[in-house]
């Protein structure tokens, strides 16, 4: 696979867990859908990134996949100021499906563009909240792994509240026989490829880079 500076596909992710993720829900559900990932090292390095990549030239098709975090409306408002001065335009908010804007060829550097924020578009939070909700129906760990950290006094965390979730994920993943990584999950089968949620970011996927594929 081409190295993403010259990939006609980008998808730019914060860190390495989302590329991981993405890849093996990739691999399960959208196996024909080509592009390449660019891992930038955080958020404010992918929002820097953005307008770079627009400007180069053969892109077809570049995605976003940032996490909410505590304030969807601020990072909203982040991507959409990174956006001032390039072909790309925003509506006010997200969709609940993600983001697609398709490209016009007709117009120079307007590629398709699409934007995911972690969790579903719509609420606060980061890739672990997405990752729980591919959790299997009824598992029997979870509520163990969620009782071990809501008994962890709070003088003694040492994790923001806004993290638990996190603390949560992590917590489960450390009970499987190796204890995995939460792309290495999905690849497992430990986490569900085809619950809702996986499914939903599936479809984005498709829709904005199936549509980009070399004829």
């Amino acid at each position: 696979m081409a190295s993403s500076e010259h990939a006609a596909n980008v998808l730019l992710v914060e860190g390495e867990d989302d590329k991981h993720v993405v890849r093996h829900l990739r691999h399960r559900l959208t196996p024909d859908v080509e592009f390449c990932y660019s891992v930038t090292g955080g958020k404010d390095a992918l929002l820097a990134a953005i307008p770079v990549v627009l400007k180069q030239h053969g892109r077809r098709a570049i995605g976003v996949l940032l996490d909410a975090n505590d304030n969807i409306a601020a990072r909203w408002q982040a991507l959409r100021d990174r956006l001032n001065g390039t072909t790309i335009t925003l509506k006010p908010r997200p969709q609940p499906g993600g983001v697609f804007i398709p490209g016009d060829p007709s117009i120079h550097l307007k590629p398709s563009f699409g934007v995911w924020l972690m969790p579903d578009n719509q609420q606060v939070g980061e890739l672990e909240d997405f990752v729980i909700q591919l959790l299997p129906e009824g598992d029997p760990v979870w509520p163990l792994a969620e009782r071990f950290i809501d008994g962890i006094p709070q003088e003694q965390r040492e994790f923001r509240p806004q993290k638990e979730n996190r603390a949560k994920q992590h917590a489960w993943l450390a009970t499987r026989e190796e204890p995995l990584k939460m792309g290495a999950a999905i690849g497992t089968g430990s986490l569900d490829a085809t619950a809702p949620a996986a499914k939903a970011l599936a479809a984005w996927l498709t829709a904005l880079f199936g549509a980009a594929q070399p004829s």
